[in-house]
């Protein structure tokens, strides 16, 4: 499942089940950009999981929060724990291998 609106005060109800990754990006970011279609993609094959875009123009302190220094940054949470963080793009398969 993809979700393009982030709910800040549900951020903890999100991620504490199954597996989220949060996609931090700015709408006018390049690579932001051309890894928006691999996400699709990858919600389409993967049923199971939760991506969740975070514009962090609109959400600075959940970017604080994380320390995302650079866009886009992917946050991996599998039942509620940070699995890991990964910056840059990444074409689909390469994000499958990397979640798993």
């Amino acid at each position: 499942m993809l979700m393009n609106d982030f709910d800040e005060s549900k951020f903890e109800e999100l991620i504490e089940k199954g597996v989220v990754l949060l996609d931090f990006f700015a709408t006018w970011c390049g690579p932001c950009k051309m890894l928006a279609p691999e996400l699709e993609m990858l919600a389409d094959k993967d049923k199971d999981i939760v991506i969740c875009k975070i514009d962090v123009d609109k959400h600075p302190s959940i970017a604080k929060k994380y320390g995302i220094m650079s866009i886009p940054t992917l946050v991996l949470y599998k039942d509620g724990t940070l699995v890991k963080k990964s910056s840059g793009y990444m074409p689909v398969d390469a994000l499958v291998e990397w979640i798993n």
